[in-house]
């Protein structure tokens, strides 16, 4: 196929419009709002707390690690539902490839099974030391 970039027209059209319907909306609200000020209202809210010291305090790093390694492995689920959602498919159709897309995903598994193996052996989970 051969597209011209006329054929782009309604996509253009289409984004110019929803971006005026944004600008037309924040400019209106500024316009049209109420415009009440006092030091209470302007004041910081965080859960009814009232914020006291330094919002730069150190954390510790384990928070970090902990947080990097939960999307690590969160992603990776993330890739067996397409997988498995295929495999239904091929098992039905195919014995001989759905044998080797099942010892793929083992493999998969096993490599997983070994970071996490690793992550514990190197006490990433471990928050007291």
């Amino acid at each position: 196929m051969n597209y011209q970039p006329s054929d782009y027209l309604p996509v253009l059209v289409q984004l110019g419009a929803a971006l005026a319907f944004i600008v037309a909306t924040m400019v209106a609200t500024h316009w049209l709002g109420p415009k009440r000020h006092s030091s209470l209202k302007d004041d910081a809210f965080e859960c009814g707390i009232e914020s006291i010291g330094d919002a730069r305090t150190p954390i510790s790093v384990k928070y970090f690690l902990v947080a990097i390694l939960f999307v690590l492995f969160d992603v990776e689920i993330i890739f067996m539902y397409p997988w498995a959602v295929n495999f239904m498919g091929w098992v039905k159709s195919s014995s001989e490839t759905a044998i080797n897309m099942f010892l793929e995903m083992l493999v998969f598994m096993g490599l997983l099974l070994v970071g996490f193996i690793y992550v514990i052996k190197k006490g990433v989970l471990t928050w007291e030391k």
